[in-house]
């Protein structure tokens, strides 16, 4: 009988605030460690925390975006454990009453369609420190700067039944939470985490016992670390053993997991109301006001570019991967509105392709929307063949030369005179009778020699188009 996988996932996202969620302290990636603290992210006692109302509305955004509820009234709650990166003994988090409820993210299957999966609830709550392992003698460092960033803790339903949808899920939170602009989700600075609750069970039976895998920042290690661990339930219970309650850790590098502690139980945590902080309350105005800034969403632009633009579901799915790219494709066929699908193959296969090769972001790009759209304009109106346009655009990217002024330098303007190529061909026939003779004797493959040897001798300058229309009528004799 076969297994059916269960998973669940929790993603703790970093707010893009400028303070923490209940200090000034600066949220700064990078600065030297124990810089950013202050006596209340450092726990002293008598310290009373401000929320962060900044950290409010993105997490508001967040829900509105995966169609959640938003509650007017919510609470903060202390999650009470002890550990060297938690200097109060506390977190202060929402366990009660969150401030988003429900929702959900709809993935791509492999049929072409869409299976949606259920948000439990989106809370509020600060971060912890980060503890650092360092030498042989395994000495422990503790940098407090993360100490009270403002955190997202994004909750699935156990709705997924395989690693390739868990991750699908992922990659569409991922990219909405950078499109809605209230994280970076730089998954390597730690600001987009992931913890996956995993468990197997005959179809149809109830839920397995499940073990959490904590702390994955990597869509790859994320994957790997799930089909390890369902391997590992299924081998153990038809071994004939028990599947235990527990936290684990994976190790990147030994491509297997280790047992970190037996899991904990809300009880575990002894989780009472944050007595230094009142119930948050926002008006349905306000709510509605951060709706209506809502940008337009990445399964709206896909669609979107597709009907407007005519453009494949592949290529509107690359020129949408972040809010960025998809406002310079826009740019780019304002100034090239003659051909979008023009644009998006030269934008995502030619432009973001040297880009990615030179190890650069869009951002870095030295060809702007308007030079390329300048090139563009040359192939629409035969002045230059595709062919060349790529070489141009070549030199482009290592000057701020326009494309005219590189295609004149370079001698690369299409030669579309019919009386100039007819004069390219009739040399090239002249080269070659026995050719000649074959393809008037019935070798129409022939053509292609020809196309390849005028467009040699024009210096790949001539009209491909009017070669081809050439040589068929020349070639007849």
């Amino acid at each position: 009988m076969s297994w059916e996988v269960v998973i669940g996932l929790e993603v703790h996202c970093q707010l893009n605030t400028d303070t923490k969620a209940f200090c000034g302290c600066s949220t700064q990636f990078g600065a030297e460690p124990n810089t950013q603290t202050c006596p209340v992210c450092l726990g002293m006692p008598g310290q009373l925390p401000v929320l962060n109302t900044v950290a409010v509305d993105k997490t508001i955004l967040t829900g509105l975006a995966i169609n959640a509820h938003i509650n007017l009234e919510s609470k903060f709650d202390r999650k009470n454990y002890f550990y060297p990166d938690l200097p109060k003994g506390y977190q202060i988090s929402q366990f009660a009453v969150p401030i988003v409820e429900g929702g959900y993210i709809d993935i791509p299957t492999k049929d072409g369609g869409e299976k949606r999966l259920g948000v439990t609830r989106i809370h509020m709550e600060e971060d912890a420190g980060k503890s650092m392992h360092e030498g042989l003698d395994a000495v422990s460092h503790i940098d407090l700067n993360r100490s009270g960033v403002p955190l997202m803790e994004i909750v699935s339903e156990p709705d997924m039944r395989s690693a390739d949808e868990a991750i699908a899920y992922l990659k569409q939170l991922h990219q909405l939470i950078r499109f809605l602009g209230v994280s970076g989700a730089d998954m390597e600075k730690g600001q987009f985490r992931c913890d996956a609750n995993i468990s197997v069970r005959r179809p149809g039976e109830p839920f397995g016992t499940r073990t959490e895998m904590k702390n994955m920042n990597s869509f790859r290690f994320i994957k790997q670390a799930i089909e390890f661990e369902v391997l590992r339930q299924i081998e153990i219970i038809e071994d004939g053993g028990e599947v235990v309650q527990e936290s684990r850790l994976w190790d990147s590098v030994k491509s297997e997991s280790r047992s970190m502690r037996s899991k904990e139980e809300a009880h575990d945590y002894r989780y009472f109301p944050e007595p230094d902080l009142p119930p948050l309350r926002v008006s349905q105005q306000e709510v509605d006001a951060i709706r209506a800034g809502m940008p337009e969403l990445p399964g709206q632009l896909r669609k979107r570019f597709e009907t407007e633009y005519g453009l494949s579901s592949y290529d509107a799915d690359v020129l949408t991967q972040t809010l960025e790219v998809a406002a310079w494709y826009e740019s780019l066929v304002a100034a090239h509105p003659a051909d979008p699908k023009r644009c998006a193959n030269w934008m995502a296969n030619e432009l973001l392709g040297r880009l990615n090769e030179a190890g650069k972001d869009l951002s870095e790009s030295p060809v702007s929307a308007a030079r390329l759209a300048e090139l563009l304009d040359r192939i629409g109106d035969n002045s230059v063949s595709g062919k060349a346009a790529k070489d141009v655009l070549d030199a482009m990217m290592e000057s701020d030369d326009s494309a005219d002024a590189i295609i004149e330098a370079k001698g690369l303007k299409q030669v579309s005179d019919s009386g100039a190529i007819d004069a390219i061909i009739k040399e090239v026939m002249d080269a070659n009778p026995a050719q000649v003779e074959g393809y008037r004797g019935g070798k129409d493959k022939l053509m292609g020699f020809f196309v390849g040897q005028v467009m040699k001798a024009s210096r790949g300058t001539a009209n491909p188009g009017m070669v081809n229309q050439r040589l068929k009528e020349l070639l007849k004799g």
